[in-house]
């Protein structure tokens, strides 16, 4: 079996057996091809089912950026993933990264907006502008529903229900479900549809994408990301943040305000509910009040 054969099994894998996102199968995919080039470049003589240990070491080593802990756990991660497959399915007895260890990560939260930076962003666009009220919306969809930016880019008219004010989302690996939508985040997308999408030329094959770009298709990630870059920079917000922002801050926020864990899984689409857990670290001044009211020697 040579590279090739391997990365083309292993994306078949992943896409038919575990229902992977096309992101997921990319970011996986680009792993295993690293390490093949490397193997490629350095002369080595390994095939997938002959690669070594002290290869696989080298490669995570020096192709990791700036060697930090982060990324070789990363790449590490992603190899496993790979070796493990091929014993799955017979081409390897054991895998080669049995005894590599990732390096040890401590927890690192996710950064969050407050409400008032929310406000802050959404009052600096001018609604009025060409594109004022579109990107309005993306905003209110994105901290109104906690849905990721991947999710947003591919949300349909036709799955959002304005009597029930909930929308259908389809997530990773193809899975959908039912998120409800907040009020303001609602009224934006109707006067997004009213006053300007519907005023715009649209291509066909985008008809019933809700968000379009300028030319009337799909927004891409990148331009969403753009988007988001330059409203911080026009609204004075300081902070590092990306589309995902929006959607720790929506969880986030809902937990500060009284709303279960189980739930906010559920609306965020987590498959584990230890993903979901990482937001009670967010708000030490919560838990504090929490404490403070419910435990009996916190009197």
């Amino acid at each position: 079996m040579d590279w090739n054969q391997a990365i083309e099994e292993y994306k078949s894998y992943l896409k038919i057996e575990r229902g992977l996102s096309i992101n997921s199968i990319a970011s996986y995919e680009n792993d295993v091809i690293s390490l093949r080039d490397y193997v490629l470049k350095n002369k080595v003589k390994e095939s997938p089912i002959e690669c070594n240990p002290n290869t696989i070491n080298s490669f995570i080593y020096n192709s990791s950026k700036k060697n930090s802990a982060r990324s070789q756990a990363r790449k590490s991660s992603g190899l496993k993933s790979f070796f493990k497959f091929l014993v799955f399915e017979g081409y390897l007895k054991t895998s080669p990264m049995s005894n590599i260890e990732s390096p040890k990560l401590g927890r690192k939260l996710p950064d969050i907006l407050n409400v008032e930076e929310i406000s802050q962003m959404i009052s600096s666009i001018d609604v009025n502008e060409k594109f004022g009220q579109r990107n309005k919306t993306i905003i209110e969809i994105l901290y109104g529903t906690g849905i990721r930016v991947s999710e947003l880019i591919e949300l349909k008219i036709s799955n959002i229900f304005f009597k029930e004010n909930i929308i259908r989302v389809v997530g990773k690996g193809d899975k959908e479900r039912f998120v409800p939508i907040g009020m303001q985040a609602k009224k934006s997308v109707n006067d997004y549809i009213n006053n300007k999408r519907n005023h715009q030329k649209i291509e066909e094959s985008s008809n019933d994408v809700l968000i379009l770009s300028k030319d009337g298709k799909k927004l891409t990630r990148h331009m969403i990301f753009t988007l988001i870059k330059n409203i911080s920079i026009k609204s004075g917000i300081t902070k590092k943040i990306s589309p995902h922002t929006f959607r720790h801050s929506f969880a986030s926020h809902l937990l500060k305000n009284g709303a279960d864990l189980r739930t906010i899984q559920l609306i965020l689409g987590h498959e584990n509910i230890t993903t979901t857990e990482i937001y009670t670290h967010l708000d030490s001044k919560h838990l504090l009040n929490v404490m403070k009211k419910y435990h009996p020697r916190s009197k």
